[in-house]
Formats: C-alpha cells, structure tokens, sequence
C-alpha cells in the first residue's frame, strides 16, 4: 500500500510502499485513510522523542479519519464502512496514518458525524483533546481569566474557543496578522508575541495559563496570580512557586472526549484552520510542519482511491 514515513529511526521523510497491516485482533479495527493528521510532534515519532511503537520502514503519524474496512474479534460499536476519527499512540501495527490503511485500538475510534468531512475530522484529534485535556487540568470556571501562548496555533485556537464558551476570558499572544482572526474567535485580547517585552504589557492576575510556544513558559508564570496554574504543552513547565501549580500535559487517547469535540465542530462551535494537501506532497507537508511554517494552519494529507 502507498504510505509516507521512514525507512528507519532517523531517516528522511519520503513516500514509501509498505506491506498491508495485519487482520485487527481483538479490540482492534482496520482503518481505511481518508485523510491523516501532521503535527510538529510528528518529527518526535523520526526519532527517539516520542516511543509510539514504530517498527520501521512505518507510516507516521499518531492522528486521522476514515472507514472501518475490517473488525477484529469481541469488537462491539463499530461494524465495516462505519466513518470513524481517532488519535491513537501506541500504534498497534507499528505503523501511523499516513498511509492507506491503518491498525487501530477500536477504544481509541470515535465516531466521525455525517456533517463532518474527513479534512476537519482528520485536522480535530491531537489538536482538540489537547485543547480539551489541558482546560480539564487547568479547571477554570466563568468569569476567570486565561493566558494561552500561540494563541494562532491549532490547539492555541481550539482552547479559545473552548475556554470562551465556558465564560473564560482568554487573552492570547499571537502574530498580529491573527488578531482579526482570533478576535473573532473568543479572545478578550491578542497580544503580538513579536513585540520587545510584550509580557510587562500584559495586565497580571491570571487565574491560568496555557503554554504552547516553547519558550514562553517563564513570561506566562510571571503574569499567573497566587495560586494560579500552568499547564506547558512544551514540555518546559517551571517550577511551581507562590502556590502556583505547574505541570506538563502530554495528549492521550479518548474516544469520549472526542466524540464531544467531533460533535461541537460538526454544529459549528469549534472553528479550524485546515490546510489540505495530496499524500503525495507529505515529505514537503512534515518539513514545513516540522520548521514551524503551517501559518497557523492544521495540515492536512488525504488518501484518494478509486470508486
């Protein structure tokens, strides 16, 4: 089958054919690839960063959409043509989405609502639960005030809207050609992330803060009231001080959760910014991803078949 990934830990990204995946087995489905996921994660899963279980030559990435094409033993929900989403890590058959065919763990598929296109629902899992499982740590309610860094970013943009919908007042960085944008969205204020010492200009006080541009993390706990906390998607979490709670967040699977989120996109009260892509041009895809080029946009690759 057609695929996109590596030869080995280490190699360059480049199209590739791979064996089909195994038969599912128990608790498993086979996925037919409408469309897969590309994250600044994915060069984590090139090398020794992220241990999803690649057993190479594999397909990368951890996230994507498509029909059920087989379902293995004591599997009960899901049957053949079903249109499911999923962010699945470990991959049970060593290799990811960026191919024709995928080996999931079926408690990890979440229904994919008719109203959702297979580019939305492949953009939604990492992105989305991430979003989702940070707010869930952070724990605010109406009325208090959040600071999201990269505001503009996929899971920035998501958290937004998310955290504006509960009564959060969101102030968020970002480059000053989103403003409009992420205005539109939910944010209170847009902070331009290029300007000189833009954290002295930021009124203090939050309740929390949602790191997710490395290198932020010291400049978000600063403007964090007494007992406030932070939650780094970056993996640069300081240490806690005045009381402040600070952690890193890695994403899990979760059907459930995203289920919900698959819903909220489907009645348009999630909004994304989705760049669609051939398979073909998924090594160009990951290098732009990967050097932080996307503008903002959640890439995507899909897989054409014949009827």
């Amino acid at each position: 089958m057609k695929a996109c990934g590596v030869h080995g830990v280490g190699a360059d990204v480049t199209l590739l054919h791979l064996p089909e995946p195994p038969a599912p087995e128990a608790g498993q489905l086979l996925l037919e690839v409408d469309a897969a996921g590309v994250g600044p994660w994915d060069r984590l899963l090139n090398g020794t960063g992220w241990d999803v279980g690649l057993r190479t030559p594999a397909a990368l990435g951890v996230e994507g959409a498509g029909r059920v094409a087989a379902v293995g033993p004591g599997v009960e929900g899901f049957s053949v043509g079903d249109r499911v989403l999923a962010h699945e890590a470990p991959l049970p058959g060593g290799s990811g989405f960026w191919a024709e065919r995928v080996l999931i763990t079926a408690a990890s598929a979440a229904p994919c609502p008719p109203e959702l296109d297979a580019a939305r629902a492949a953009a939604l899992p990492v992105a989305g639960l991430t979003a989702y499982q940070a707010l869930e740590e952070l724990a605010l309610t109406g009325g208090q005030r959040l600071l999201i860094t990269n505001g503009g970013g996929a899971t920035g943009a998501l958290a937004l809207q998310i955290a504006a919908a509960r009564g959060i007042e969101v102030t968020v960085t970002a480059s000053a050609a989103a403003a409009e944008r992420l205005s539109a969205l939910g944010a209170a204020e847009v902070v331009d992330y290029r300007s000189p010492g833009w954290a002295d200009r930021v009124p203090g006080g939050f309740h929390g803060a949602l790191v997710a541009a490395a290198g932020t993390a010291h400049e978000a706990m600063s403007l964090l009231r007494d007992d406030g906390r932070l939650i780094s998607l970056t993996s640069d979490a300081p240490a806690g001080d005045r009381g402040i709670t600070s952690k890193d967040l890695y994403v899990s699977p979760d059907a459930a959760q995203l289920a919900h989120l698959a819903q909220m996109v489907a009645a348009g009260k999630l909004r994304q910014n989705v760049k669609v892509l051939p398979s073909s041009e998924g090594p160009a895809a990951f290098a732009s991803v990967a050097a932080g080029q996307a503008g903002g946009s959640k890439v995507v690759l899909t897989w054409t078949r014949p009827e």
